[in-house]
Order: structure tokens, then sequence, then C-alpha cells
């Protein structure tokens, strides 16, 4: 048995991808019951901030890790890299990020872009991923608003596939998958949840999960860094509408739901890929979860319970009914 700090990537040889391996997370010191680290006054926060990004104490990849353990079959490599933690307000009892202004989520995303920045330029950095988990029954324990960022030293492998079918579309026809996956829903109309002059967020024809959204910018970007001040603001807009919508699709229960931002390499140029963010809402009905199963987990394809375009309905009459008044 295991019992010092280990941390490694291991190569999968079967679907050619990294695991990140780490232990670390078990060596967390106990904290007392109803301690928040990310509330104002504790010793990573201070006070007089409107949102932080700090270096998760515990994570899965740093800077400068141990050398990886050497197997006589497997592929290893080192865990080099950052987690951060994004906090996102210094209010705790905040039920989720659309419950915030449009200009704090304007003022995380403007974080977010500098982090970014800052990141691209180390040597280790090839990939930017930004994700949030919402609800405890995606294993969130700390309840202050808060997103990670994982710094990566390799391509995550979905968005390796993105990259793949972007470039394998743009080499046969010329044009951007993403722009055309956008111009069909649009023309399409009946899975728009909400849009405006730069963003359109939408339940794509294709969705894997019940309430799937995903906001796709109408200009052609590879990276978040390359947004304008007003598209910014647009998009904290967009964002606001569409995670206040899914919170309450359910009369009983605020949505439980991933959001992830895909966005081209940090290494390299991808001028066929174009930047989105997809929001995983994993409530199928009132009081009932869609669990990735033997179907989904074994064999890779998703099942899809109802129908996308009754689904954004629904999506679509919340948003009409809670959320455009309060876009404030």
């Amino acid at each position: 048995m295991v019992n010092k700090p280990t941390m490694e990537l291991r190569w999968d040889p079967t679907l050619r991808e990294w695991i990140l391996v780490s232990n670390i997370r078990r060596f967390r010191p106990w904290q007392p019951e109803g301690f928040c680290p990310f509330c104002p006054g504790n010793p990573e926060t201070g006070y007089g901030w409107r949102a932080l990004i700090l270096e998760n104490k515990y994570p899965m990849l740093m800077e400068n890790p141990p050398e990886p353990g050497l197997h006589w079959f497997y592929k290893t490599s080192k865990s080099v890299g950052k987690c951060y933690v994004v906090v996102e307000t210094p209010e705790h009892n905040i039920n989720d990020i659309s419950d915030l202004s449009v200009d704090q989520i304007e003022y995380v995303l403007n974080m977010v872009i500098s982090k970014v920045k800052e990141e691209m330029s180390r040597d280790y950095a090839h990939y930017f991923l930004w994700f949030r988990n919402k609800g405890k029954e995606i294993g969130v324990s700390l309840t202050h608003p808060h997103s990670q960022v994982y710094v990566l030293p390799f391509i995550p492998n979905r968005v390796s596939r993105e990259l793949e079918s972007a470039r394998d579309y743009y080499s046969e026809k010329g044009r951007c998958l993403f722009c055309d996956i956008l111009n069909a829903e649009l023309k399409d109309s009946v899975r728009i949840i909400y849009d405006n002059d730069h963003w359109v967020s939408f339940m794509p024809f294709y969705s894997h999960w019940p309430f799937e959204v995903h906001i796709y910018p109408r200009r052609h970007v590879q990276l978040i860094t390359e947004l304008t001040a007003e598209e910014v603001r647009s998009l904290a807009y967009v964002l606001k509408v569409s995670l206040c919508g899914l919170n309450h699709v359910f009369s009983g229960k605020s949505m439980p739901y991933i959001m992830v931002m895909h966005q081209a390499p940090l290494k390299g140029s991808y001028p066929f890929y174009h930047m989105h963010i997809e929001v995983y809402g994993v409530m199928r009905d009132e009081g009932k979860m869609k669990y990735a199963a033997g179907m989904e987990t074994g064999g890779g394809n998703f099942t899809y319970d109802s129908v996308p375009e009754e689904n954004a309905q629904r999506l679509r009459n919340s948003v009409l009914r809670n959320c455009i008044s309060v876009t404030k």
C-alpha cells in the first residue's frame, strides 16, 4: 500500500489518454464544521477583495512535482502544471454564480482572462481548463461560490477529439465546424435558449445530458483572451441568464451542473477551432438524476431519456419566467 504522497500522470494505452493520479487530498488537515476557507478574513483570503484566484493547496498538478514512479510496462509522466481555485465572491450564502450581478460575473471573467495570459507563456502550459462544479451530486463539498482552473501539460481528451473533428471538417469544407453548428441551431431556432449581439446559448441537437447548454460566441475566436471588452460583458449577461434558467427549471431543487470552457490549446495554431462554453445540467426531471451508467460509462455512448427540443422549450420558458428581468 502507498503511504507517501504520490502525484503523477499515468497513460492509458487502450483509450490513449492521461489519467491524473494524486493522493495529496488524503493529506488535507481536518477542518472544524462550519469553517469555510474561502470566506473573507481567513489566512488565504484576507479582506478587501471582490474575487480571488488562489493556488489549490491540495492539487492534482504542481509546478515542481515529484518524479513519477517508473513501471516496467506502463508509461508515466510528471504531473507538472497548476491548479487554482477561483473564489467568485466574498459572500458565502449564494446559491450560484447566476445570483451574482452581471458586473461581478464580468469581473470574474476578466480575472480568468488575466490568468490565461499569465500562464500561457509557461513551458508546461499546454491547456487552460476553467470549469465549475455545482451541487453535492457533482461532488462539491465547499459551497462557497467558486470554480477551478487546471493548467495542463497536455490537451484534454474531449477537447482533443473536438480539435480533430474541427480540423477534418475544415480540410474537407473550408469552413469552421462550430460556426456551421451555430448557424444550424440559429436556423432551426427551436433549441435556442437565449442570445444577444455577441453570444448564443442553445441546447445542442446532439445533447448528451438532459439539460445541456452550449454558449457560442458569434464571432470566430479561439481563446477567451481574444474577446473584446464588450464581448466579455455580453458573456457575463448570457451566463447569468442561462444558469438562472437552469436553476429554475424545476420547482423543488436548483440544478446541479458542470460548466467547462473549451478553448484552443495555448501552444500551436488552431485557426479552425472555435471557443465555447459547455454546461451539463444533470437532472432529467423533478427529483430525478441522470447517471452516466453502463451504456454511458462502459460503452461510451450517451442515452437521452427525452428529446432536446422538449427540454429546450422547458429551459427557455424558465428563462422567460424567471431570468430576463433580474439581469442587473
